[in-house]
């Protein structure tokens, strides 16, 4: 399968690396690799999609424009209990319905936003 044109990376901004890295690796079992002291990166094998986060004081907010990294969970529950127990992340839409599925929004310890998204346990008309 070609790899042109298709989505390749994304890159998010980050107010504290070492914590972003602390989050998205204990919550989700990603990996980072760090390039300087502005830079981290993480890798497709534990989150779906190469990407990285750079130092700034900004913050992605699909409100403001930004554009929504989704998730996928087998179990939305409990993801949602793993990040509303984590200190620095919140939930900043609860779980609900869409066509297709169920999904909620949670914060970043930098204030992006993401969503996590199911469709297990949704019945097909």
């Amino acid at each position: 399968m070609s790899n042109h044109e298709k989505i390749n990376y994304v890159e998010l901004p980050a107010k504290d690396l070492p914590l972003t890295k602390l989050f998205f690796s204990t919550l989700f079992n990603w990996s980072f690799t760090d390039y300087g002291a502005e830079y981290t990166a993480f890798a497709a094998e534990g989150a779906g999609l190469n990407g990285g986060f750079f130092q700034s004081d900004l913050a992605s907010n699909s409100q403001q424009g930004g554009a929504l990294i989704v998730l996928y969970s087998e179990d939305l529950e409990d993801t949602l209990e793993k990040i509303d127990a984590f200190d620095s992340g919140s939930i900043n839409k609860d779980i609900f319905h869409f066509p297709g599925g169920r999904r909620f929004h949670f914060l970043d310890p930098n204030g992006n936003e993401f969503a996590v998204w199911s469709d297990i346990g949704i019945e097909v008309a």
